[in-house]
């Protein structure tokens, strides 16, 4: 069955639903989570993957605008675990972010309770394990931020809603593709791609071998349904197209787009895309849904789903709809600078997007990143931004900037490369609180990069082939440069990005290219409000202490019990009780 996502409420969620109505503040949403190893064989072949209460993919997450989200998290995993929210931008939260710079791990056989408000969000995201390359295993599942009723949608509300994860998919184990990478070896091509943790239909019957089970998308016959895709794989740049179905783009990552016709999308390694598709082709059989890699000579299948009409006359068959040239990466800039936001529609507040006129802000502070391939420094791999590869302390960050504990990390990132040897080192980027940053992202790799900005979504103003100039702002777009997480950044050429950096704490900046991250990719920014913020998170009661706090931490006594927040049956019966001694009151009252 396909990931559907229609608005839900657990028992637990529509008692707290009603009570907050009653009282009028924010709902609290509750989840409870088990992480564990699963068998399955998308590609024919059984290996060990990371599955969400017993799924693969995990539970969808689906909330509204400014909804308080509440998920224990209980690793039955073998070594630790975090989870991370991508492009869920946790306002003044950096806490809850579920990456080393903010959060000791969860160790194997213990709990986490995350608790984060969806503040002034709408959109498509996803979360994922953000630890030792278990994303590569899956662990991943989606994240629906719904418009409050008070808000309309810049288009006709959809008939359903599908969520779709495509990613690249090994069929070695996490830990032996971890293990290849930290001894230089290149992940090589994927042995196939997956469409919501499914092998491809055998569209053909050389490529695709018999017996694989393969995702179904049931639709009726003249409706619409918003598609969310996101590209949860480690490496691979994926085009996305539906057989004889235009791709109408409303959203991507939390940003209303000019809607506009695409026969297919390159959608790079953590992005996310909302489409609408109408179904009003004759369904004089089933229709491809295809998802092919992009600049890989690959032999392999392309990842293959069906779209089944209700009035279907028959199995879909023949080849499958063309991709874009496989090398053509001017195709895929030119499509990506044609999305563009949508300036007139309300989000998560009434006012229109374009309302806050990015293009006329001073910048105040400007970095240039550069990337390099992976190469040994002191005898090991690493991959650099600016010549530093990035190495985790044993205290997070965050807990070292908490205790006041001297000589974590310096705040003395470089802010363009330096002419000297690469090295490893904990230095973060000084951010001004409120300043306006440009980050313009220069890639000298051979593959396409994808870099993501935790707890905000940045401005995409401007990208070329070949070496970013101060000359190349005249090129910017600042008007209606789309407002997302993650940007790609093809080989040999530049990205530019402004940010408003208006959310204090401490953010992950890092290649989702799973390889880089892992080798050091990534650079946190440290924000910090110089003035006392009583609406800013402190600290966790349930924080989890390691490295030289180590000794702050107390055992959990009990495995697998709520270790920040009561449990849901305390919760049910809580909430039960108020809700009934309200509803009393009010027909006592008259």
């Amino acid at each position: 069955m396909p990931s559907m996502a229609p608005c839900s409420c657990t028992y637990v969620v529509l008692v707290l639903c009603l009570v907050t109505g009653a009282f009028a503040g924010d709902p609290y949403v509750f989840f409870d989570w088990t992480v564990s190893y699963l068998t399955a064989s998308p590609l024919g072949i059984k290996q060990q993957v990371i599955g969400i209460n017993r799924q693969f993919p995990g539970p969808i997450l689906n909330v509204t605008t400014n909804w308080n989200v509440v998920v224990n998290v209980k690793n039955d995993l073998d070594e630790p675990l975090l989870i991370t929210w991508n492009g869920v931008q946790h306002r003044k939260n950096s806490w809850q972010d579920g990456v080393l710079g903010t959060n000791c791990p969860i160790p194997a056989g213990w709990n986490w309770t995350y608790q984060f408000q969806v503040k002034d969000q709408i959109g498509s995201f996803f979360y994922f394990p953000s630890l030792n390359f278990q994303r590569s295993a899956g662990g991943y599942g989606g994240v629906i931020i719904n418009n409050r009723d008070v808000i309309p949608l810049p288009f006709t509300v959809p008939d359903a809603d599908v969520v779709l994860f495509i990613s690249d998919w090994y069929t070695k184990s996490h830990k032996k593709l971890r293990k290849d990478v930290e001894n230089g070896d290149d992940l090589g091509v994927p042995d196939g791609i997956l469409i919501n943790g499914f092998g491809p239909y055998r569209y053909d019957e050389a490529l695709v071998q018999g017996g694989i089970a393969y995702q179904i998308i049931n639709v009726q016959p003249g409706s619409t349904y918003r598609f969310r895709v996101h590209n949860v794989g480690i490496s691979t740049s994926l085009n996305f197209r539906i057989q004889n179905h235009n791709l109408l783009l409303v959203e991507t990552e939390g940003s209303y787009t000019v809607q506009q016709n695409y026969t297919n999308m390159d959608i790079h390694v953590g992005q996310s895309y909302s489409f609408l598709v109408t179904f009003d082709q004759t369904a004089s059989s089933d229709y491809y849904i295809v998802a092919s890699p992009r600049y890989v000579n690959s032999s392999k299948a392309s990842g293959v789903a069906i779209l089944h009409y209700a009035n279907s006359q028959g199995p879909a068959s023949g080849p499958l709809p063309d991709p874009p040239n496989e090398y053509d990466s001017f195709f895929s800039m030119n499509q990506a600078r044609s999305i563009r936001w949508n300036v007139s529609a309300g989000a998560a507040r009434p006012n229109p997007q374009g309302s806050f006129k990015y293009g006329q802000i001073t910048v105040t502070d400007v970095y240039v990143i550069v990337n390099r391939p992976a190469e040994l420094i002191d005898g090991k791999w690493c991959a650099t931004l600016n010549g530093i590869s990035y190495l985790p302390p044993s205290t997070p960050l965050k807990l070292a900037q908490q205790y006041n504990i001297p000589g974590v990390y310096k705040l003395d990132f470089p802010n363009a490369q330096m002419n000297r040897h690469p090295k490893i080192d904990t230095s973060l980027i000084n951010g001004t609180f409120k300043g306006f940053m440009e980050i313009i992202f220069q890639n000298n790799d051979t593959a396409v990069q994808s870099y993501h900005m935790d707890g905000y979504a940045f401005f995409v103003v401007g990208m070329d082939f070949g070496v970013w100039t101060e000359n190349s702002r005249s090129t910017y777009n600042k008007w209606d440069g789309v407002a997302r997480s993650t940007t790609q950044v093809f080989p040999g050429a530049w990205t530019a990005i402004l940010v408003s950096l208006d959310n204090a704490g401490i953010w992950n900046l890092r290649s989702e290219n799973l390889d880089s991250w892992y080798l050091g990719q990534e650079v946190y920014l440290s924000i910090m409000n110089p003035e006392i913020d009583k609406s800013e998170a402190t600290l966790p009661d349930n924080t989890i202490y390691c490295g030289m706090l180590s000794s702050l931490q107390k055992d959990q006594a009990r495995r697998f019990s709520f270790s920040g927040a009561p449990s849901l049956a305390g919760l049910s019966r809580t909430f039960l009780v108020v809700l009934i001694m309200t509803l009393y009151l009010r027909v006592l009252l008259g």
